[in-house]
């Protein structure tokens, strides 16, 4: 007798082979050839010295997860367009990993194709923030969008949860990490949920907000805010998000794929959006009837009251 539950876990497994072998095809052939050693945990090299095949470790942070990297923007570009050419030569000379990196505005900045973007507004903005202020040049675009597996959600994801969960992920990095939030500052780590002990319900307002609704300086021009506020100007009050007017609508609500599945309807809007806000999805007409009931409901209660006073009488 066939097991269905066996046949579905081996077919789910054919699906899963079959799209990372497209992705591995659709892959840049010269950066199959980095991968090959950087998608592993150990590489192989030949020792002159002992004139043996050695095994090593790799270092963790240079790991490269291939199927990650062809779901981010950057899939595209291969390997030496932002490394030295030098690393086409195996085994790499030790001299290359003090190679600084490039920087976003090195390949988008002044080029009429991503203006869209506006990565030089993008710059001015970041360098009003708190993480300019106080690391400097020392923290680069890559500390939160890494260059390897970069999304843009905000511009293509079809759920406000999966907004929300790419964009905070960008800063728990860090946040969540002591080692890691170490390597920007001196300042002392501390641990997020203690620091948001004031704030109500508060695992769900991590999945329905991104950090930086609460934590930026809003800018109209921008698509999302870079002007990252000390915590101090955090936003604390409930009714900047729990109103009719909320600021989400001009911050996480804004985007153009939001905008669209409103337009689908009020249903279609609840059923592709994870996150609830109140006031984010009205619909007018929903409002006027459920004012329309409730004021039937005060008449007729009024009139019921008159009849009992009247022939009590």
């Amino acid at each position: 007798m066939l097991n269905l539950k066996g046949f579905l876990c081996f077919t789910a497994g054919l699906l899963v082979m079959s799209h990372v072998s497209a992705q591995e095809n659709a892959m840049r052939e010269e950066n199959q050839v980095c991968l090959s050693c950087h998608s592993k945990q150990t590489y192989s090299f030949f020792n002159d010295w002992s004139g043996q095949e050695e095994k090593r470790l790799m270092n963790p942070h240079l790991v490269i997860d291939s199927v990650m990297f062809m779901n981010g923007v950057h899939k595209t570009f291969a390997c030496t367009d932002c490394h030295s050419m030098d690393y086409e030569t195996y085994p790499h000379m030790h001299e290359l990993k003090l190679e600084p990196m490039a920087t976003c505005l090195d390949c988008h900045g002044g080029d009429p194709h991503y203006e869209q973007y506006q990565f030089e507004k993008i710059d001015e903005e970041f360098q009003k923030s708190v993480h300019f202020e106080r690391a400097g040049d020392l923290f680069t675009c890559s500390k939160c969008h890494d260059q390897h597996y970069y999304q843009n959600a905000a511009r293509t994801s079809s759920t406000v949860g999966e907004i929300v969960r790419v964009g905070n992920q960008m800063c728990l990095t860090c946040h969540s990490n002591a080692a890691q939030y170490s390597l920007s500052t001196n300042a002392e780590f501390h641990n997020l949920n203690v620091v948001h002990e004031w704030l109500p319900n508060q695992e769900l307002h991590f999945r329905s907000v991104r950090c930086i609704d609460c934590h930026s300086e809003f800018n109209q021009d921008l698509m999302v805010s870079h002007n990252i506020q000390p915590k101090e100007n955090a936003v604390k009050k409930c009714a900047e998000c729990h109103s009719a007017n909320t600021m989400l609508q001009a911050t996480l609500y804004r985007y153009e794929n939001i905008q669209a599945r409103e337009d689908q309807g009020f249903f279609s809007s609840i059923q592709s959006n994870q996150a609830y806000i109140i006031g984010a999805n009205q619909v007018p007409l929903f409002k006027y009837v459920t004012i329309g009931i409730i004021a039937l409901m005060v008449v007729g209660i009024s009139v019921h009251i008159a009849f009992r006073v009247i022939y009590k009488k």
